[in-house]
């Protein structure tokens, strides 16, 4: 299988480390990208990267691709999209899909003049392949807790991570989308799929108190640097030169009743991503970075599931970057199915663009209009794994 890459940056780099170890006769013959940020990391791990190429309609003109993979700044994927799909080829995009709602109908469509297949482009949604949400989403569907009426979650990052944001492209929703949109649609589309329903109602809030300049006097502390910038990176963590977010809240009402409260933060020292699931029957509660699974039952608070998560891999993901390279390649090779599809992606993208919509506006925001002009395209998200 030849694969062509366009924005080869850190995460596209380490997933083509996963693919050329998993992958039997994987080669990765070209990419296009003036500054590829990640190609140390390749040469690092003896992964070759190809023939590199400036502009991507210059390396779909000259190699003989079977699959593009998409790691560009997230404002760049629609086009990227559209040019993969003009060749004939089938694409990988890592999340998020696009950055506007704008972009996201125009996607749709695009896929309609392409055939209407939304399995052309296959997403990074790699939560949906780790082991914990697997053993969650099996105990909602078996109905092992019943009706699900409510749900608390979180996505705390540490400040070294939070710093990063603030120092690469992505500190800039012009180019990320917004905080909420760059690194929670994972969290939103689980949830989403938790809860067996589309949004309904969303509300919010947030800002920035951490990195601004009035805390400047840390800015030399080494973490808040460990993590490099790539593209139109900054060397300051507290210039305020961005509009991201560092805190922000959000609630959800569900087309079904069921509800969702959500919380990120991008200054926690001891990080963590967990929720509580609550139905009729019982409670699931885990955490992806403390790796740990409970369900107790709600009458007699009996404890059915106890389970924790060991990953001696390359995951940085909680054992789900692996196995999403799997089952990539199992769909590549065999067709069988994925347990994400283009239009899960795009679903939970437009649910983080209304969050912040109702963060900016101080308003509730009702997607019933959202999702009738969406459903107007006519796409299915055919089979799931």
């Amino acid at each position: 299988m030849k694969i062509g890459v366009v924005g080869l940056g850190f995460r596209l780099a380490y997933i083509a480390r996963i693919f050329n170890e998993r992958v039997p006769g994987v080669s990765f013959v070209a990419y296009a990208d003036p500054s590829p940020a990640g190609l140390p990391y390749m040469k690092e791990h003896n992964v070759p990267a190809g023939q590199q190429y400036v502009r991507l309609e210059d390396m779909l003109k000259n190699e003989q691709l079977d699959l593009l993979m998409i790691g560009s700044p997230n404002h760049l994927h629609l086009d990227h999209i559209r040019q993969g799909l003009e060749a004939g080829l089938k694409l990988f995009s890592e999340k998020p899909v696009v950055t506007t709602e704008e972009d996201t109908m125009a996607l749709l469509e695009l896929i309609n003049q392409h055939g209407g297949d939304t399995d052309r482009v296959m997403v990074g949604l790699v939560l949906r392949y780790s082991p914990l949400y697997k053993d969650l989403i099996a105990d909602v569907r078996s109905g092992l807790l019943g009706t699900i009426t409510s749900i608390e979650a979180s996505e705390h990052i540490a400040p070294y991570h939070g710093a990063f944001f603030m120092r690469d492209w992505r500190r800039y929703e012009r180019y990320s989308g917004s905080f909420m949109l760059e690194k929670c649609c994972h969290d939103l589309d689980l949830y989403q799929s938790v809860a067996g329903a589309r949004p309904l109602h969303v509300a919010s809030f947030g800002g920035r108190k951490t990195f601004v300049p009035e805390n400047a006097a840390n800015e030399e502390l080494a973490e808040l640097h460990s993590k490099p910038s790539g593209w139109n990176g900054a060397n300051s963590v507290f210039s305020n030169d961005g509009d991201i977010i560092d805190y922000q809240t959000a609630l959800i009402e569900y087309e079904n009743g069921a509800s969702l409260c959500f919380h990120t933060n991008l200054n926690v020292p001891d990080e963590f991503r967990r929720f509580a699931v609550i139905g009729s029957k019982a409670m699931a509660e885990g955490d992806f970075i403390r790796n740990f699974y409970r369900v107790h039952q709600a009458a007699g608070r009996l404890k059915l599931t106890d389970k924790t998560y060991k990953f001696d891999g390359l995951s940085v993901h909680y054992g789900a970057d692996e196995q999403m390279v799997d089952d990539l390649w199992a769909h590549l090779d065999g067709g069988t199915a994925l347990p994400v599809s283009v239009l899960d992606a795009l679903e939970a993208g437009l649910t983080a663009l209304k969050i912040d919509e109702a963060r900016k506006t101080r308003s509730v925001i009702d997607l019933t209009t959202t999702w009738e002009q969406f459903d107007s395209h006519g796409l299915s998200k055919g089979r799931a794994a």
